[in-house]
């Protein structure tokens, strides 16, 4: 293998989650999840924006399929309407919205694209939140009953699984600073909420390994934080230390090792008790997984400060209330470098750290960078083009620090690419572009940027392009 290529089974694919993409929000049986209310309440999303509409996937898939097909993508993510197949969050499932995934995956795989589900992207059916949500267990105990109805549905053809994406998203961003649905601002509820994700995610693994045939993979999603302290002063390390214990050991804690870390419980005891871990649930938690899915896009600069005026500088909106529990005397800092859109810094150094962290942590998981991209203000020249060179730059850097990462021993075996399709970018409505793929949202009309035909390349030959290297880029 030469030093630009990737391993003969390397997967390159392009992720996706479907309240970004689908649309069709009443159709078919659909009922509200929580970022159905989260958009329709006034001021929660810039410029009113919805997913009502979307990219329009849920009538235009085929033609979607068509383009991954062209752009030699062999892995496709995307995740499942939880209210489309099961539209209270309890009971049977709605056939006409599984059908529509059965039909994705049948063209996906008449097209050699392995398909890869993840169950959750952080749209709980409306009324499991108004039942308590995820602060409370019974929330969880409902997503393994999902898992099974998906399971039972599409085990036949899919061998790809994950159960979560980014737990931290929906705790923290849900329930902390409330940027995200269902917009909630409370640090207990969020460490409430992130127990309970974790329950949902090995009752999850439990329920699809009853129903799924044994070839079948499964894993999560985490986006694990690169924290880094700016400064060795030992109270700037010891807001490091306090903030991977929130961002990072809180999840892998209890699915890798079966523990929540003394130093989490202790840090944040004026909140919790953490009375909500019952007995067996860290048993429950710790499930053998085959695949450790990491999301990444910049590192997290931080260090102690008494000055709680300072700005958040963490990446994750704004919001009057900081995510992050226990943690007012820490302080949050841009990171030097260019950054894109959503003003985060350029630095895949903080890929590479956290493969070889999870190399080193997980025994021997296979790794697979599940999203990693950027947001850029991408428009279309007059000749209908869409040129793109600094995202074709971040995505040669990164996978250029995935070759790395396996040259330096790491078990990184697919990379997906955020995200095929500009889209709803939550609570930015469609004012970010991190698509491959552009998107004229009056029109629906798409348009390959310069950067889906770079690494077009890259996945037809398996070998790393230099960022000059692409064909122009063709309207649609």
């Amino acid at each position: 293998m030469s030093q630009s290529a990737f391993p003969a089974d390397f997967l390159f694919g392009s992720a996706t989650s479907a309240y970004q993409i689908e649309g069709a929000a009443a159709e078919d049986g659909r009922t509200p999840s929580i970022w159905d209310t989260f958009c329709h309440t006034p001021g929660k999303v810039l410029g009113g924006d919805t997913g009502d509409v979307a990219v329009d996937h849920y009538h235009r898939w085929r033609d979607d399929v068509e383009l991954m097909a062209d752009l030699n993508l062999n892995a496709y993510r995307f995740s499942i309407s939880w209210s489309r197949v099961q539209p209270t969050g309890r009971g049977p499932a709605v056939q006409r919205g599984l059908d529509f995934y059965r039909s994705l995956v049948d063209a996906l795989l008449e097209k050699g694209i392995t398909p890869w589900i993840t169950l959750y992207h952080w749209d709980l059916p409306q009324e499991l939140e108004d039942a308590g949500g995820w602060p409370e267990r019974a929330t969880a105990e409902r997503f393994a009953e999902y898992a099974s109805l998906v399971a039972d549905a599409l085990g036949d053809r899919v061998e790809r699984w994950t159960t979560l994406n980014e737990p931290w998203c929906s705790a923290y961003l849900g329930y902390g600073s409330g940027v995200h649905a269902p917009g909630r601002t409370d640090h207990t509820a969020v460490l409430r909420a992130a127990h309970h994700l974790n329950l949902a995610h090995g009752l999850g693994v439990q329920a699809l390994r009853a129903a799924l045939p044994g070839r079948a993979q499964i894993g999560i999603s985490l986006n694990p934080a690169a924290v880094r302290a700016l400064t060795d002063d030992p109270d700037d390390l010891n807001a490091k230390r306090r903030i991977d214990a929130l961002a990072n050991r809180i999840f892998d804690g209890p699915m890798l090792r079966g523990v929540y870390d003394e130093d989490l419980i202790q840090d944040t005891s004026r909140l919790t008790d953490w009375s909500f871990v019952k007995d067996g649930d860290l048993a429950n938690i710790q499930q053998p997984l085959d695949a450790l899915g990491i999301n990444y896009y910049t590192p997290t600069l931080v260090s102690a400060s008494a000055d709680r005026k300072l700005p958040r500088r963490d990446g994750h909106g704004g919001g009057e209330q900081s995510p992050w529990p226990a943690s007012e005397d820490i302080a949050f800092h841009q990171t030097p470098g260019e950054t894109t859109d959503m003003g985060w810094t350029i630095d895949p150094t903080g890929l590479h750290d956290l493969l070889m962290r999870y190399h080193r942590e997980t025994g021997g998981i296979p790794l697979y960078i599940t999203e990693n991209g950027m947001a850029c203000a991408d428009k279309p020249s007059p000749d209908g083009t869409v040129h793109d060179p600094e995202r074709i730059a971040y995505l040669h850097s990164h996978l250029q620090t995935v070759q790395r990462a396996i040259a330096d021993g790491a078990d990184v075996r697919g990379y997906f690419l955020w995200s095929l399709l500009d889209n709803f970018e939550w609570a930015y409505g469609y004012s970010k572009r991190f698509g491959a793929v552009y998107v004229d949202f009056e029109t629906q009309a798409r348009t390959p940027k310069s950067s889906a035909l770079w690494y077009a390349q890259v996945a037809r030959t398996g070998v790393l392009q230099e960022p000059d290297a692409v064909r122009e880029p063709v309207a649609d």
